[in-house]
């Protein structure tokens, strides 16, 4: 269909991503971490939020933790931004977890995992996984319930959702109740419909995310690792139910709902829902975008439904 109007006017108002090989990576990302710059608005209100850091494989991990309204222990849902493995944290994504949080009446741990080109793959993911196990581990003094836990991310973030979920199943734990995955990167792949319709014009391009797959790997055997790749996983059986979100005009959609068609396969009960006239990033556009509120909407409820919020 053709772009939704309220769509159109924020792509005609921003800027054309830059060609990252052209610019200093520093001042790339100091514009990505000045928050949510395509949702202006008052944070959405939570009952309380909390920045700590956590020791994880190789050095603290930052978090931020925010507890909706009313008596503990509530579900727990584990969040991870996007940002292509390079940029982004906790401020970027503060509104998303903010949003979830009171939407689905979780507490939401948002972790500020390693990010390349520093720190390459597998760097993220073991942050990610290291939270997700100290979250389980610390669910008293979080006033969590550990047995209702959930991962979820967008993007770059809805990899390592997809990626600590199965490393949970191939650990031991911890046990997840459900994945959230927002127009998930699951394959280092160029060769999409998708990829192709929408190479260019629609925030992310194609030339974009080769820069952030060269930057994420840094050994060319890893981009056949599940755990960079998911949709390359030889097993996707005994993993826990989801959702899947995809945007129409997103290079990253055909990957996404092959990925949940791959899940469905293995008998892993998860949705597809795809938001046309949308493009990537659009899921944290709420003030601006209808779709998105639509979007996070379905998104709490099946949290909600999922974890018995």
């Amino acid at each position: 269909m053709p772009l939704d109007p309220q769509a159109k006017a924020i792509l005609d108002a921003t800027p054309v991503m830059p060609d990252f090989d052209t610019i200093d990576l520093a001042t790339a990302r100091a514009g990505m971490e000045a928050g949510d710059a395509l949702s202006p608005g008052d944070p959405i209100p939570v009952a309380r939020v909390s920045d700590q850091s956590i020791a994880g494989p190789d050095g603290e991990i930052p978090l931020r933790i925010y507890w909706p309204d009313g008596q503990g222990p509530f579900p727990v849902v584990v969040f991870f931004h996007g940002g292509g493995f390079v940029f982004c944290g906790l401020d970027s994504h503060d509104g998303q977890a903010r949003s979830l949080c009171k939407g689905a009446g979780c507490v939401v741990v948002s972790v500020d995992y390693r990010l390349a080109p520093e720190h390459p793959f597998p760097a993220a993911p073991e942050d990610c996984y290291a939270a997700t196990r100290w979250v389980a581990d610390h669910a008293r003094e979080l006033e969590v319930d550990a047995s209702r836990m959930a991962v979820a991310g967008d993007s770059a973030g809805g990899n390592l959702a997809a990626v600590v979920a199965l490393m949970a199943r191939d650990r031991g734990g911890p046990e997840l109740r459900f994945q959230l995955l927002v127009y998930p990167v699951t394959d280092h792949n160029f060769d999409t419909i998708s990829y192709r319709d929408n190479a260019e014009g629609y925030l992310l391009s194609t030339s974009s995310m080769k820069w952030f797959w060269r930057q994420y790997i840094a050994k060319p055997a890893d981009r056949e690792n599940p755990y960079a790749s998911p949709l390359r996983a030889g097993d996707l059986s005994r993993l826990p139910p989801g959702l899947c979100i995809t945007a129409e005009y997103d290079p990253l959609r055909d990957e996404g709902e092959a990925y949940a068609e791959k899940l469905r396969a293995a008998g892993v009960a998860v949705t597809t829902s795809r938001y046309d006239g949308v493009f990537h990033g659009f899921f944290g556009m709420g003030v601006m975008l209808d779709r998105a509120n639509d979007a996070v909407a379905e998104a709490c409820k099946a949290l909600r439904n999922a974890l018995g919020t």
